[in-house]
């Protein structure tokens, strides 16, 4: 990789979408396993 390559960094927005797309990922485990643990005590 030369000095002069540009950076591989996703722009802003891109980088934004997928920190969303990761909370949301881990919200919707958490939420299973709620879940699953409702679904089991009853």
């Amino acid at each position: 990789m030369l000095w002069s390559d540009p950076d591989d960094e996703p722009p802003k927005e891109l980088r934004d979408t997928q920190e969303m797309l990761r909370r949301l990922g881990v919200f919707m485990a958490l939420a299973m396993v709620i879940a699953m643990i409702v679904i089991g005590v009853r």
